[in-house]
C-alpha cells in the first residue's frame, strides 16, 4: 500500500496532452432521432447491466445496494450516476451528441474508454457525432508506443504504516530498448502526514482521497529501491496490444479523478485492478477481494488468472551494499566505509599490497555505499561529487567491471509464501489444566511462521482472536483479540543503523491479585535495537511501555514500563524458533510485575501448513504460572 505525499508530480499523460488539446472533426448537426434509436437499443439489451459497463464505472454491490467507488463527482454525468447505472449510461450517450464547449473536454475525450465500448456495443456511427474520435489519446499513443504491461511489487517498507504490507503499480513498456523509460502507473492518497494515530485513524476511515498519476518508472525505482530500501520484484502480464489500450484508456478517463481512500481494502492495490479489468472484458478481479486487500493478496488472484508470465528480481541498493559486503572479511568492510565517509583517499587504498579481488570490491562497496549516502540525503553533493569522482578514478585503475562478479541471487519469490489468512486448532495444559484452542488470523504474517518470501525479523499481525475451551472448568471463552501487533527487528551493523520497534495493542485475558482472570485493553509500544550473532541467530533487545485499561483494574488502569530482549533464528527451511524473556513493572494504577519467559518454535510442513509448539511461563503476584501448546496452522 502506498501512501503519496500532496506535492506529487505532473501525471505524465497531463503533460503530453498539453501538446495535443482536444481536436473536433467537422461533422453534420447532432441526429436526435438517432440518440433516441441508440438509447432505446441501449436499454432493451440492458447494457446498463453489462458487467464491463460496471468496470468502467468502478460500480460494486453494498449493503445499501449499488454505488460506484469513486467518489469524485466530475467522473458523473448524471446528477444520480454514483449510484443509478441507467441513469449514467443515459447521461454518457446524450453527452457524446453534444457540440464541444469552449475550454471544456468534449465527453469522447473525456470518456475514451466509455465511449470505445459503447461505439462496439451500439455500432455507432462516428459520422453523426460532433466530435468523431478524441485525437489526442490516439496522438498520445503514437507519441508512448505503448507495447507491454508489467506489475511492479516494492516490498514492505516498516517505516511507514501505508506500506508495511508492500505496494503494487504498473510498468509501461514502450517502444525504448530500456525498461528504465517506461512509465508507471500509481495509485495513491495524497497527505500530508506521514505518522501518527491521526494518520492511521483517517486512513482507516477513508479520510483521505487518493488519485491515479503516472510518472517515469526510473523515478519510482529511484524512490523504493534507493531511498525507501525496498527489493523490487516485477511481473510481467500477458496482455496483448488491444488489452494494453483498453487499460491506458480507462487510465486517461481517471486522471485527477478522486476515489475515498482506505488503507485495508481501497487502496492501492485494489483500485489499480480496475486497470486489469478494463483491459481483459471477464477477468474481474475486483471481484475477487475480501473486505481486506493486501499487495501479496492482489498478485496471487493475478496469477490464478494466468496473466503472469515471469517474475524479475530488482534487489535494492541496500542489498546490493550488504551482498558486496558479505563477500569481505571484516578489515576491508571498516576500510571501505572509511573510503566511502572520506577518511581514507581510494588512491592511497587502490596502492595496498592486497589480493586484486579484495581490493576491487573494497572500492565497489565504498562506491554503493557512497550512492546510497547520498540517495538517503545523508551527505550532500559539494561533499559527495569530488569523494565519488575519486572513488571511480581509483577503480578505473583496477581494471574492467565485471557484472556477474555481483550476481546476487534471488530470494524465493513473495507470492509464493504463505498465504495471508491462517487459522491454528490448539492443545495445551496450562499447569494441570488442559485446553482446547480455535484461533482465526485476517493477516498477515508472525515473527516465527515460516519466513520464505516475506521479510525476515518482521510481523504484522491484524484482528488476530483466540476462543478458548477450558476442560476442567467447563468454559468457553474468549482468550484475546490481537488488534493490531506490528513488530520490526532489524538488525544493525557497521554500514546500518536502523532501530527496532513494535507496537501492539488488544484485548487478553489477565489474572487479576483476586486470582479471577478478566479481559482488558493492553496499549504496548517498544523500540530498541537488533545484532546479527553470526550463525547463533538475531538478536534484539527492546525497552517499552506497557498500559492496560479495564473496569476489574484498581482505578480502572494499570501502567508500566520494562523491557523485552530475545533471539530469533531461521534453524532450517522447515524450522525456526523465537525465544525471548520479558520483565515489565507497572508501578502505577494496578501494581504488579510480569516477568514472561516464552520459547516458540514453528515447524514447516507445506507453503500453507505448519506446526507450532509453545512453552510459556509467568510470574505475577510472586506465583508462576506454566503454559504449554502444540498448534496445527493453516493458511488461506
Amino acid at each position: 500500500m502506498r501512501v503519496a505525499y500532496r506535492i506529487r508530480a505532473l501525471p505524465f499523460l497531463l503533460a503530453l496532452l498539453a501538446a495535443f488539446p482536444p481536436a473536433a472533426t467537422a461533422t453534420p448537426p447532432r441526429n436526435d432521432d438517432y440518440l433516441s434509436e441508440l438509447l432505446a437499443r441501449a436499454l432493451q439489451e440492458k447494457l446498463h447491466e453489462d458487467p464491463y459497463w460496471r468496470t468502467l464505472m468502478h460500480y460494486k454491490r453494498g449493503v445499501f445496494g449499488t454505488r460506484s467507488l469513486v467518489d469524485d463527482p466530475r467522473f458523473f454525468l448524471a446528477e444520480n450516476g454514483k449510484t443509478d447505472s441507467w441513469a449514467e449510461m443515459e447521461a454518457t450517450l446524450r453527452a457524446f451528441f453534444r457540440s464541444p464547449e469552449d475550454d471544456e473536454k468534449h465527453a469522447v475525450c473525456r470518456f475514451v474508454a466509455r465511449f470505445d465500448w459503447l461505439r462496439r456495443r451500439l455500432s455507432i456511427d462516428p459520422s453523426k457525432l460532433p466530435v468523431s474520435r478524441c485525437d489526442s489519446f490516439e496522438k498520445l499513443m503514437d507519441r508512448v508506443g505503448p507495447q507491454s504491461v508489467t506489475l511492479i511489487f516494492p516490498t514492505s517498507y516498516m517505516n511507514s504504516p501505508a506500506s508495511m504490507y508492500g505496494h503494487t503499480l504498473l510498468a509501461i513498456r514502450t517502444a525504448y530498448e530500456s525498461d528504465l523509460l517506461s512509465y508507471a502507473i500509481n495509485y495513491s492518497a495524497i497527505t500530508n502526514e506521514t505518522f501518527g494515530l491521526f494518520y492511521i485513524a483517517k486512513g482507516l476511515l477513508g479520510l483521505y482521497k487518493g488519485y491515479f498519476s503516472i510518472l517515469p518508472y526510473y523515478a519510482k525505482l529511484q524512490e523504493y529501491s534507493d531511498v525507501n530500501d525496498r527489493d523490487i520484484w516485477e511481473y510481467s502480464l500477458d496482455l496483448d496490444t488491444d488489452e494494453v489500450r483498453r487499460l491506458l484508456m480507462h487510465m486517461y478517463e481517471l486522471q485527477d479523478i478522486y476515489s475515498d481512500y482506505y488503507f485495508f481494502n481501497e487502496n492501492c492495490s485494489y483500485d489499480l485492478l480496475f486497470l486489469l479489468d478494463a483491459a481483459r472484458p471477464g477477468l474481474d478481479l475486483t471481484d475477487r477481494c475480501a473486505w481486506w486487500v493486501i499487495p501479496l493478496d492482489t498478485i496471487r488472484e493475478i496469477k490464478k488468472s494466468r496473466m503472469i508470465d515471469q517474475a524479475f528480481y530488482r534487489p535494492s541498493k541496500s542489498t546490493k551494499v550488504k551482498h558486496i559486503a558479505s563477500l569481505l572479511p571484516e578489515e576491508r568492510r571498516l576500510e571501505a566505509l572509511a573510503i566511502a565517509r572520506g577518511d581514507t583517499e581510494p588512491a592511497r587504498f587502490s596502492g595496498q599490497s592486497i589480493p586484486p579481488e579484495e581490493k576491487i570490491r573494497t572500492i565497489d562497496l565504498a562506491a554503493e555505499y557512497l550512492q546510497y549516502r547520498y540517495a538517503k540525503k545523508e551527505i550532500a553533493k559539494v561533499d559527495y561529487v569530488p569523494r565519488f569522482l575519486e572513488i571511480l578514478k581509483a577503480r578505473s585503475s583496477l581494471g574492467a567491471s565485471d557484472e556477474e562478479r555481483y550476481s546476487i541471487p534471488p530470494p524465493p519469490r513473495p507470492d509464493e509464501g504463505h498465504h495471508s489468512n491462517r487459522i491454528s486448532l490448539a492443545y495445551g495444559v496450562v499447569e494441570d489444566r488442559p485446553f482446547q484452542e480455535i484461533r482465526l488470523r485476517p493477516a498477515y504474517h508472525g515473527l516465527i511462521d515460516n519466513s520464505s518470501g516475506y521479510k525476515r525479523g518482521s510481523q504484522i499481525i491484524f484482528l488476530d482472536g483466540v476462543v478458548r475451551y477450558d476442560w476442567p472448568g467447563e468454559r468457553l471463552e474468549v482468550e484475546s483479540v490481537n488488534l493490531i501487533d506490528i513488530v520490526s527487528i532489524a538488525p544493525r551493523d557497521a554500514f546500518f543503523k536502523p532501530t527496532s520497534w513494535k507496537v501492539r495493542t488488544d484485548l487478553l485475558r489477565r489474572t487479576l491479585a483476586n486470582g479471577k482472570d478478566y479481559l482488558v485493553y493492553r496499549l504496548s509500544p517498544g523500540f530498541g535495537r537488533a545484532y546479527e550473532l553470526g550463525g547463533i541467530g538475531l538478536w534484539y533487545w527492546m525497552l517499552e511501555s506497557d498500559l492496560h485499561v479495564g473496569g476489574a483494574l484498581e482505578i480502572s488502569y494499570s501502567l508500566g514500563a520494562g523491557g523485552t530482549t530475545g533471539l530469533f533464528q531461521d534453524v532450517t527451511g522447515w524450522w525456526n524458533l523465537h525465544l525471548f524473556a520479558q520483565d515489565v513493572y507497572h508501578g502505577l494504577g494496578d501494581k504488579d510485575n510480569l516477568i514472561t519467559a516464552c520459547l516458540e518454535q514453528n515447524f514447516r510442513v507445506s507453503s500453507d501448513m505448519s506446526f507450532s509448539v509453545e512453552v510459556r511461563s509467568e510470574t505475577y503476584h510472586e506465583e508462576t504460572t506454566v503454559e504449554s501448546a502444540v498448534r496445527w496452522n493453516a493458511f488461506f
